[in-house]
Formats: structure tokens, C-alpha cells, sequence
């Protein structure tokens, strides 16, 4: 009997919340107007973007290369992950109802991890890319042959569902029966773990050996390759030429650098060290700015990205109308 109470007391505390209150980015019913357009401009901007890119890579052959391939792939994600949080996020500030349920949070977890996870894993791999074509150029078809690309992939993608459901599974065996509230535009694990009123150490433990695999790993693999880059293009003895060679990797750098330095202050850091509204504003850098600013870094500075749109825009042109 006493067994029995005690389980039946742990699904009841399991079970108290039902829904999460997420406070957003303002209480301000006028602010909230104006950042659902702005929020809005920047959804419909990532997802044409990214789609007009993943058009234009999958359109034409000149573009069928594995950096190419890998950049179809990030630009997937990033619709993955924006689609993720600033639908929910539109919701709230145009009806201003701030309440989501609990199986909706998990999911949304879910799904962001996911999303963020695999986006750590391709970065680096795009790192490694651009090491094989500047430091072994004569072997660069053989190195990041098509089975390496579907490969890479395929551990993109598998890898970060495998991390989100690892650490989703543990945080859904947990039991919330406090607080419900989380000063935050969306669910993410830290934000979610704070409600708990269980121990969540195992939680705390399995969050940083996905740190050391995706921050460590990831960022050491990034690293390590652009330490070649940068030792072979010292090399080159002519300015043009390393202008030339440096810039073929220097929109990914970009990139990296303004990805990496976003997640690593979220996720990478003591977990009693929270300063939440800063934190609401690094979220928006990796979750809804990133996935803008790729398409467009990926497009606009690149020039065989630049001559499939012109190509593109001609043929529309002249396409004879009916």
C-alpha cells in the first residue's frame, strides 16, 4: 500500500502541469504589433530565401558539388529550426495568448534540439570541406566523394535526433508540479529544467556530454580544419592569391563564428548562470536571425550561386507566355 501511494503520488506530481506559460519578448500590447511584423518579415524572408536556394543548388548541375550539397542540407535546416519557433512566437504576439500546453513544449524541444544539434554537426563537416578543397585540392574529388556527402549527411541528420531524444526522454521522466511560467519566447531545455521539483542531475549530466560531443567535437573539428587553411594559405606567396583562396571560405567562417558564439553562451555554461533577457536576445541570434542571414551570406557572396539566379532570372523572363 505504501508502494502504491508512493507511485501514485509521483504520476500525480508528473501530471500537475498540464500547460507552460511562456512571457515572451514584451508585455507591451503596442510593441507586440510592431514585433509581429518584424517577426513576420524575417519568417517569410528565411523561408523564400532557403527555398529559392535549395531550387536553385537542386536546379542546376554546375551547383551539383559537395559543398553545394552540404549547403542544400543547411539550408534545410534552417527551415527546420526557424519553423520551429517563430510560428509559436507569431501566434502569441498577434493573440496575445502566452500559453502552451505541456506536450506541446516537449515537442517544441524536441524539435529545436534537433534542429541545433544538426546544425553544430554540419558546420563543422562544411569546415572540413573547405580543408579538403584548399589543402588537398588534386584529391578533393576522392575525399568528399558522393558516398562521403550522403554519409555526412546521414550523420547529420541522424545524429541530432539521436542527441534530442536522448536528452528529451530523460527530461519527460521528470515531474513538474511548482511553477509553470519560463521567461522565455519558447521551450528549451535549461528554461524547462528550472521548473522541475525532481532531481535532475541525471538531466544536468546527460545536457553536458551533449556539450563536450556537439560543443567540444564540433567546434575542435572546425578548428582544427581552418588551422590547415590558414597554415596552407600563408603559404601562397602572391596577396592575390591568398585573397583569392581565403575567400572561398570566408562566408563559412563567418558563419561559424557568429553560430558557434551564440549556442556555446547558451548551452555551454553553468546552469545556475542565467541572465534572461540577454538570453532571449542571444536565442533569436542562432534560432531566427541565422537562418536569414545563411541563404543570403551563401548567395550573395558567391559568384557560381550568383550566375544560377541571373541564369534563372533570364529564363523566367523569356519564358514565352500562354
Amino acid at each position: 500500500m505504501k508502494v502504491t501511494g508512493i507511485r501514485d503520488a509521483e504520476m500525480k506530481n508528473h501530471s500537475a502541469i498540464t500547460e507552460i506559460i511562456l512571457l515572451g519578448l514584451t508585455d507591451s500590447p503596442k510593441l507586440q504589433i510592431f514585433l509581429f511584423l518584424v517577426f513576420a518579415i524575417i519568417y517569410v524572408a528565411a523561408m523564400v530565401a532557403n527555398v529559392i536556394l535549395i531550387f536553385i543548388i537542386s536546379t542546376f548541375k554546375k551547383l551539383h558539388t559537395p559543398m553545394y550539397f552540404l549547403i542544400f542540407n543547411l539550408s534545410l535546416l534552417n527551415i527546420f529550426s526557424v519553423s520551429v519557433t517563430v510560428p509559436r512566437l507569431l501566434q502569441s504576439l498577434w493573440t496575445h495568448r502566452k500559453r502552451i500546453s505541456f506536450n506541446g513544449c516537449i515537442i517544441q524541444i524536441f524539435f529545436i534540439i534537433w534542429a541545433l544539434g544538426s546544425e553544430l554537426v554540419l558546420l563543422s563537416f562544411m569546415a572540413f570541406d573547405r580543408y579538403a578543397a584548399i589543402c588537398h585540392p588534386l584529391h578533393y574529388t576522392i575525399i568528399m566523394r558522393k558516398e562521403v556527402c550522403v554519409g555526412i549527411a546521414a550523420i547529420v541528420w541522424i545524429t541530432g535526433m539521436i542527441n534530442t531524444a536522448v536528452n528529451t526522454g530523460v527530461l519527460v521522466k521528470l515531474s513538474f508540479c511548482d511553477s509553470n511560467v519560463i521567461n522565455h519566447f519558447y521551450c528549451d531545455i535549461p528554461t524547462v529544467l528550472h521548473l522541475s521539483c525532481s532531481d535532475t542531475s541525471i538531466n544536468e549530466f546527460m545536457t553536458k556530454i551533449a556539450d563536450v560531443v556537439y560543443g567540444m567535437c564540433t567546434c575542435g573539428l572546425t578548428l582544427t580544419s581552418y588551422f590547415f587553411i590558414l597554415k596552407t594559405i600563408f603559404k601562397i606567396r602572391s596577396n592575390e592569391g591568398k585573397k583569392k583562396t581565403f575567400s572561398t571560405c570566408s562566408s563559412h567562417l563567418f558563419v561559424i563564428s557568429f553560430y558557434f558564439s551564440a549556442i556555446i553562451y547558451t548551452y555551454m555554461r553553468p546552469s545556475s548562470v542565467y541572465f534572461l533577457d540577454k538570453d532571449k536576445f542571444v536565442s533569436l541570434i542562432y534560432s531566427v536571425i541565422t537562418p536569414v542571414i545563411n541563404p543570403l551570406i551563401y548567395s550573395l557572396r558567391n559568384k557560381d550561386v550568383k550566375e544560377a539566379m541571373k541564369m534563372f532570372t533570364v529564363n523566367l523572363s523569356v519564358r514565352p507566355r500562354s
